[in-house]
């Protein structure tokens, strides 16, 4: 989707419109030349009337700041122990970044604050060692929250906690904004950092249902590069707590933020809490998808061209592959005769290849004829035979498997398709 597009941004608005998105912003990324670019779009999502509570992290900041200092910092994440000296330096380091985008949301016209919205207390004690100013998050301050946002303010929160008697903590900005997440109900929780998603065994997740990545953690967990491990535990804690999407992106891509909420594809990882997937019949509505959709294999000779006419008599035939209601493949059942089905029209977006979205749809077809009482799917085609053999479990037949008034428009038409042939077993 081109961002200039407004048309493809447009359809997004109806469903995020006064909804809320925390977004977690690595420290590296706030002094990085790109994330005025970041703050424009944060801009561009005020403006639509999504409301923004961004957090931040320090830890690239402390690890520089205890270099300059000759200090051996024992804590960079926030995960492990916290001595006197790291939390001092947390405090400069998280008071600094807060300040600077502060200025940078100032800069944009975007009313904002810090806030001490986050309540800890100690970890404590772990494996017999004293985590000292190390804290866990105990409890997000709603009201406060809701409050500002309310009033079209941006709440920013450092990657810090307070304890009644006023006692600061060094928190993990990943669990803080996982946190702030669960209990303001957000719609979407995302991650911005140094690294283009979530990354195990050098290969890019470009999205994964929670359960999948839950497997993941707990069976390759050393897998996964340490940048991202922590973020791929929250984003599962997160979608477990009832937030529907955490989103992993790298901040350094220019657009990165918008390119990732409006449009299908997305530029990073998308981790999901339910099966945002889904297959349904298609409507009238659908036809023009069907046609955007299909239009480079038709050019192609690949499909056979269909005119709006034609697939609006036989629409109900027709199936829609949706992400997140965006229509991205689709395939077409007819009924041949009593015993016979074909498939047809199966195409899947190329950003969408190689997901198994193909298979999915050719099993569902295979299911309806089932349903149908037929007995055997045939398919035409001129250049996805193979595919149709190797994933489909299809054997190439002749034009006499065809039935008469089928095989009559198959010689009309010139186009010398490969019949293909499928016997269906009932489950």
């Amino acid at each position: 989707m081109k961002l200039t597009d407004l048309r493809g941004i447009l359809q997004y608005i109806p469903r995020f419109r006064e909804k809320i998105f925390v977004i977690s912003i690595d420290g590296a990324i706030v002094t990085n030349e790109n994330f005025a670019n970041i703050v424009l779009d944060v801009a561009v999502l005020r403006s639509l009337s999504i409301r923004v509570v961004l957090v931040h992290g320090a830890s690239e900041q402390i690890a520089d700041m205890a270099a300059k200092r000759q200090i051996p910092a024992s804590n960079l994440d926030g995960t492990g122990m916290t001595d006197a000296a790291t939390l001092d330096i947390a405090l400069t380091a998280a008071n600094r970044l807060t300040h600077e985008i502060l200025e940078g949301l100032s800069a944009n016209d975007l009313r904002a604050a810090s806030c001490n919205a986050v309540t800890a207390h100690p970890v404590g004690i772990l494996h017999g060692v004293d985590q000292l100013w190390t804290g866990k998050v105990e409890r997000i301050d709603v009201e406060l929250l809701q409050g500002l946002l309310g009033q079209g303010i941006i709440p920013v929160v450092p990657p810090l906690g307070f304890d009644g008697d006023g006692r600061t903590y060094r928190v993990n900005s990943d669990g803080v904004a996982m946190e702030l997440a669960k209990t303001l109900s957000a719609t979407k929780l995302i991650y911005v950092s140094t690294l283009d998603g979530l990354i195990i065994q050098g290969r890019l997740i470009r999205q994964m249902l929670v359960a999948d990545l839950d497997a993941l953690l707990e069976q390759q967990k050393p897998q996964f590069m340490p940048e991202s491990l922590s973020k791929a535990q929250h984003a599962s804690l997160a979608c477990h707590s009832g937030v529907p999407r955490v989103h992993v992106i790298n901040g350094r891509s220019d657009e990165a933020l918008l390119a990732e909420i409006f449009s299908n594809e997305g530029i990073g990882t998308l981790i999901y809490a339910n099966e945002y997937q889904q297959i349904r019949r298609a409507m009238k509505k659908d036809i023009r998808a069907i046609i955007n959709l299909t239009k480079n294999s038709v050019a192609s000779d690949e499909l056979v061209k269909r005119t709006r006419a034609g697939i609006e008599r036989t629409i109900n035939d027709f199936y829609i592959f949706e992400t997140d209601k965006n229509p991205v493949a689709c395939i077409a059942l007819h009924q041949l005769d009593q015993n016979k089905g074909e498939l047809a029209c199966l195409y899947v977006s190329p950003n969408y290849e190689n997901q198994g979205v193909g298979r999915k749809l050719i099993q569902f077809v295979e299911a309806k004829a089932r349903e149908m009482g037929l007995s055997e799917v045939i398919a035409l085609s001129t250049q996805a035979f193979t595919y149709f053999q190797s994933k489909g479990g299809f054997i190439e037949g002749s034009p006499d498997d065809l039935p008469p008034a089928r095989r009559e428009k198959y010689e009309q038409s010139g186009r010398n398709s490969k019949v293909l042939v499928k016997k269906l077993v009932k489950n």
